[in-house]
């Protein structure tokens, strides 16, 4: 099949090639993100493959329908940007990658909370300029503390495992509990207790219009005082304006995320040349306890190669039994 590959980086094109290797699909790389200005460059094409910022919604689909085009392949566990409604009504397929390697985003996770509360980031520039001071890099053992989970599929429950072995007490949300999560010995409650009794609260949790700013004021009031919050997920898992207010009243204690609402302009592109232009994620970076990572919770080898061989399965399925192996529903929407 005819691929036409948006959002494409050096790492993509080096990853996908040598998954289509056996397959012998034709792979057409493009720079830009699928837009409705970009989905002309997908003609001729039989499917695209798109990523978490790409745009994907009823037009885009209509002038890929009027193309050809009779597959969406993403190359990420979520299809929040994805018009499934749409994709129905037109006909056209959409799969994805369920899991590829929950390890990558788990452990980028703990990387965020151990860096958070060493202080880590803030050690590391002042030792750069000379300054060996200790004061305000103070942190706490997290054996013992309280870590509240959201979401608890392979990457919660992967968070889970190791902070079982941090000596955390362990609590969850979610709204299916998983048995051996409930065997580990995680204690599942409500998502407001979650806040209330957590030392650190990380979100797992995939993003619907039951989840949009899941995280806002009226369940940052709830929170424990000084409550560390991590967010690999989604980036409107959590409202900013709130989680801004929460840290400049102190309430708040600590914030790192790998993800933000507004990424799509600013992620995976260098910018350091420009003025930041975004003024909630420019209010962000003034807090020093405050960190930020580019959406990386998933760059591994491990994770780039499962996502794309579990692709070009997915199309080399499509191809040959007119379903992928990995598809998103669209009929519940009927």
């Amino acid at each position: 099949m005819r691929i036409s590959v948006f959002s494409t980086k050096p790492y993509d094109r080096q990853f996908l090639t040598d998954a289509n290797g056996g397959a012998g699909h034709e792979l057409t790389f493009l720079e830009p993100r699928l837009s409705v200005e970009t989905a002309p460059l997908a003609a001729g094409a039989d499917a695209v493959c798109v990523f978490v910022n790409d745009v994907v919604d009823r037009p885009v689909l209509e002038k890929l329908g009027q193309q050809g085009v009779r597959l969406v392949a993403l190359r990420c566990a979520g299809f929040n940007n994805v018009d499934l409604a749409a994709a129905r009504d037109l006909g056209i397929s959409v799969c994805r990658v369920p899991a590829y390697s929950p390890h990558s985003v788990a452990e980028h996770t703990l990387a965020l909370i151990l860096s958070l509360n060493r202080n880590i980031h803030r050690a590391y520039n002042r030792v750069r300029e000379g300054n060996f001071a200790l004061d305000g890099l103070l942190g706490f053992d997290l054996h013992g503390k309280t870590v509240g989970v959201v979401g608890t599929g392979k990457i919660g429950a992967t968070v889970l495992e190791i902070l079982k072995g941090f000596g955390c007490v362990l609590k969850a949300y979610d709204v299916a509990p998983d048995p051996d999560c409930v065997a580990m010995g995680v204690a599942y409650v409500s998502l407001e207790e979650v806040f209330a009794v957590s030392d650190v609260v990380t979100l797992h949790c995939p993003l619907t219009p039951d989840t949009h700013h899941m995280v806002d004021e009226a369940l940052l009031a709830r929170a424990r005082t000084g409550l560390m919050l991590i967010n690999t997920g989604r980036g409107a898992l959590i409202d900013t304006r709130a989680v801004i207010g929460a840290l400049k009243s102190g309430h708040l204690g600590s914030l790192g995320i790998d993800v933000y609402e507004e990424e799509a302009e600013l992620f995976f592109e260098d910018l350091s040349n420009f003025v930041l232009r975004d003024d909630l994620f420019a209010r962000l970076l003034t807090f020093p306890n405050v960190l930020i990572t580019g959406h990386q919770a998933f760059f591994t080898r491990e994770a780039l190669s499962g996502i794309a061989e579990t692709m070009i399965a997915n199309v080399t399925a499509f191809q040959d039994s007119g379903a992928p192996l990995h598809p998103v529903s669209v009929e519940r929407l009927a």
